[in-house]
């Protein structure tokens, strides 16, 4: 199985909020209570009558431009406490903070898949094993993009198509065999969609999650599913030359060999291994969902889809994988996330 993230440049912002106090002019303090002062003589009646009208209507004016000024300052600070509220959403919008899935679409397959999608592409490693065909998450908006890293490994050319079709060679910016990842960058790519990365440390056994990839090198597949368990040990090969065997013996991607509990599963892993934790899911993944995203109901990945179990059937293909049980694994997105800088310098031999 071939099948990878680069920071998604993100950057935080923030709003100054008022110190205190309603801006606005200062308004005179309002009379004193008392009995009203007799009217001053100025010797012509209608000019003192004139007067004294005058001054009547003043407070009738001030109480208006204070109701206006209140109103004003009042609607502004619901918009901030709406806008800002403590659980990180957005309650007076339509945008939930962080992702691009509209409040009328959150929590649902649909919602996540629309608001996602375009930043899952699919990569094609070129060899001198052969061809293969994996995943892949952009995170920043020129074109970094994580993988895993059996997708890309030993790989002399590695292009990628996004989700609108166009297509883009890529270069290597870094590998970590240790942890099966990998950071890819585009050439002349510019105002990509990126994706959120969301806190695997927040993930529970239950929670329902979203998988999108190329499986097979159909691009853009969605399934979903949920958590089945957390941490689990998940072992796969690091020799670069036995992955590339392996993918090019069941193209499109393979079934990525990996052991768990003690027992190998798509193939021989080899000697040269690597053992991380990994959530896993029964979210469809099939050969080419390596490296693309597992995301929660919010459009955030929380992890990078890894390796699946596909039971040999000598009645299928003539003994090649029959495809998924609902056994997958990703690598936790907050594992991604501590490796990023190291990837970015090159990664690790």
């Amino acid at each position: 199985m071939t099948d990878y993230y680069r920071g998604s440049g993100d950057a935080d912002s923030t709003q100054q909020q008022p110190t205190g106090g309603f801006p606005g002019p200062a308004y005179p303090p309002p009379p004193a209570y008392g009995p009203p002062a007799p009217p001053a003589h100025h010797g012509h009646g209608g000019t003192a009558t004139a007067h004294h009208r005058g001054r009547a209507k003043a407070p009738v004016a001030l109480l208006a431009a204070v109701a206006i000024a209140a109103a004003i300052v009042g609607g502004g600070t619901a918009t901030l406490v709406g806008r800002y509220s403590g659980d990180g959403t957005s309650t007076g919008g339509t945008i939930v903070s962080g992702t691009t899935v509209s409040q009328s679409s959150k929590g649902t397959v649909a919602g996540v898949a629309q608001a996602v999608s375009p930043s899952i592409v699919e990569i094609t490693a070129t060899s001198d094993s052969g061809q293969s065909t994996g995943s892949g998450v952009i995170i920043t908006s020129d074109g970094e993009i994580i993988t895993n890293n059996h997708v890309i490994a030993g790989a002399s050319t590695v292009k990628v198509r996004l989700s609108d079709g166009k297509t883009y060679d890529a270069r290597v910016v870094g590998t970590d065999a240790d942890k099966d990842l990998a950071l890819i960058e585009l050439e002349g790519a510019s105002g990509l969609r990126t994706a959120t990365l969301g806190d695997s440390g927040q993930v529970r056994v239950g929670d329902e999650v979203v998988a999108i990839g190329s499986p097979e090198g159909l691009t853009g597949t969605v399934t979903s599913g949920i958590i089945s368990a957390l941490d689990r040990d998940v072992t796969v090969a690091k020799d670069q030359d036995q992955g590339q065997q392996q993918q090019q013996q069941q193209r499109g991607g393979g079934n990525w060999p990996f052991e768990f509990g003690g027992q190998q599963f798509n193939g021989d892993t080899g000697s040269s291994k690597t053992t991380y934790k990994a959530l896993q899911t029964d979210a469809s993944l099939n050969p080419g969902n390596s490296g693309g995203a597992l995301i929660n109901m919010n459009g955030e990945i929380i992890g990078i889809n890894s390796a699946m179990y596909a039971p040999s059937s000598s009645s299928v293909d003539g003994g090649s994988g029959a495809g998924s049980v609902g056994l997958g694994f990703a690598i936790p997105i907050n594992t991604v996330k501590s490796d990023l800088a190291t990837l970015r310098g090159g990664g690790t031999s």
